[in-house]
């Protein structure tokens, strides 16, 4: 349900984001991060290399990574505003996070293999897709970190948009809590090729935890997304975003018993120390 989206135009050349992806590559990606996962070495250089970057060009602030959990699988809900996003959140656990990205990014191979070992998997936004639903339950299902943006796609300006049920479905199908993660200061990062320094900042808050459900209905994996979006909110406008309209509540005949299920998630936790 995510997906970095920056303007064809500037990201096309490096990416290759209009060349044509096959179903079979897209097979072979899915297959790679069910199988394998990260490339250790990769990811870990990578990672040692862009963790001091971003502390000194873009003095990165993490509030609240005591509450990822260290083990077993977790999902990590957050707002998207930047192509930096994935690899600044992927700073906030102390293991390696898997995301998905729309599938035009995997367009050119060797870009696509260098994502693909860093954690990411292609998703086909709008489309269902079966195969991206399916890798991250296994992600999540062998223990391990999903992020996932609700928004769908980037928003760079303004308060939150509102949030796809993808996230509410996979805490449903799977157990995993879900973690409200926020982040700002990344929408200002890019202007066109050059890379500017700002103040980026995330902040976590504490795991929400929901009844696992086998077929969850769309209404259900809703009331669960409408739950875990305002946890998500909290964290963004105690950043200093812009607060976003009030969510509708869910009405109807089963609106009562779905909201008596999805209060099982807690409350949103403010506790947060800083790293």
């Amino acid at each position: 349900e995510s997906g970095p989206s920056a303007p064809a135009e500037t990201l096309a050349p490096m990416t290759g984001e209009n060349l044509p992806v096959k179903a079979e590559e897209r097979t072979a990606l899915h297959k790679a991060t069910r199988n394998r996962g990260v490339n250790p070495l990769m990811y870990w250089f990578a990672r040692a290399i862009l963790q001091p970057v971003f502390h000194i060009y873009f003095r990165m602030s993490r509030i609240g990574r005591e509450h990822i959990p260290q083990e077993g699988g977790v999902i990590v809900a957050a707002n998207h505003r930047s192509f930096l996003d994935p690899f600044v959140i992927g700073m906030m656990a102390r293991r390696p996070m898997y995301y998905v990205a729309k599938k035009e990014l995997f367009g050119n191979r060797f870009v696509g293999w260098i994502l693909n070992s860093l954690g990411a998997f292609p998703v086909d936004r709008g489309a269902g897709d079966a195969d991206a639903m399916a890798t991250a339950r296994e992600v999540l299902e062998r223990g391990d970190i999903l992020l996932i943006f609700p928004e769908g796609t980037r928003i760079r300006k303004g308060g939150l948009a509102d949030p796809k049920r993808g996230v509410g479905r996979l805490a449903l199908e799977t157990g995993a809590p879900v973690v409200p993660v926020a982040i700002i200061g990344t929408e200002d990062v890019r202007k066109g090729w050059r890379i500017r320094p700002r103040k980026v900042r995330t902040r976590a808050g504490a795991p929400l935890t929901f009844p696992q459900v086998g077929a969850p209905s769309a209404d259900l994996a809703g009331a669960v997304t409408d739950r875990v979006w305002p946890c998500v909110e909290l964290q963004w406008q105690w950043l200093g975003g812009e607060a976003a309209p009030q969510l509708p509540i869910s009405t109807g005949a089963d609106a009562e018993s779905e909201r008596r299920l999805v209060r099982g998630g807690g409350n949103c936790a403010t506790g947060a120390t800083a790293a």
